[in-house]
């Protein structure tokens, strides 16, 4: 089998064991942007109470939220964890906004998704991650997103070397699957399902010790 179709049958595989993940939520691109950003080193749940602070003050649209001052949003924040950091982040996020696009997402979107990505990446405390959850999951952009979770499961079934980089482990979806944003969104969404389900630090399967292991990962019989 080529590496495409390993992917796709890994894919397959997911979908028909957990279904649409409809992911990412959020009910506008804007809102999905800040989310990349709060979701850095917390649950989503605290994320959502952040949002919902935000919300609750009017101010979860561009205009408004790009007037706050960084205490305030800061406090507003709070649930999200490492608040001070993050409302950091915002204020710098917002200010590139303001001065590349004046505020306004639908000009944002017509930029070209190499050069969008190399301007986020220059935005103090955007990393890979999070410029590639903005392209993907606010932009509708054709740029695969990987996180930890994409690590321990293609490592894990030999896919990914130990040492591998974020780049590379891009590169392995990037270089192997037609570009499309809606089934790049998907894939990303299904493995991180997998590793809440199944793909843990102790793994749920023959990999583990846990007294759980074995309750059939749609992948197991896929470990080398």
């Amino acid at each position: 089998m080529t590496r495409r179709d390993i992917l796709m049958d890994i894919y397959n595989r997911l979908f028909e064991a957990f279904g649409p993940q409809h992911w990412w939520p959020g009910e506008t691109p804007f809102e999905v942007m800040i989310g990349a950003i709060l979701t850095q080193n917390t649950a989503w749940k605290n994320v959502e109470k952040a949002i919902a602070r935000l919300k609750g003050e009017g101010i979860m649209e561009p205009e408004g939220l790009a007037q706050v001052k960084m205490g305030r949003l800061a406090n507003l924040i709070r649930a999200s964890g490492y608040y001070n950091q993050k409302a950091r982040k915002i204020v710098h996020f917002m200010r590139f906004l303001r001065d590349e696009y004046g505020l306004n997402i639908k000009k944002m979107k017509k930029e070209g998704l190499l050069s969008l990505r190399e301007k986020l990446l220059r935005i103090n405390g955007i990393g890979p991650e999070t410029a590639d959850s903005i392209l993907l999951y606010a932009l509708e952009m054709p740029i695969f997103v990987v996180d930890g979770y994409t690590y321990r499961v293609f490592s894990r079934h030999a896919l990914l070397a130990e040492d591998t980089t974020y780049e590379d482990m891009q590169a392995l979806f990037m270089d192997n699957l037609l570009h499309d944003a809606k089934m790049f969104n998907e894939y990303h969404a299904l493995i991180v399902r997998l590793g809440h389900a199944f793909c843990r630090k102790t793994p749920l399967c023959p990999l583990g010790d846990s007294p759980h292991s074995g309750q059939n990962c749609p992948l197991e019989d896929l470990l080398p």
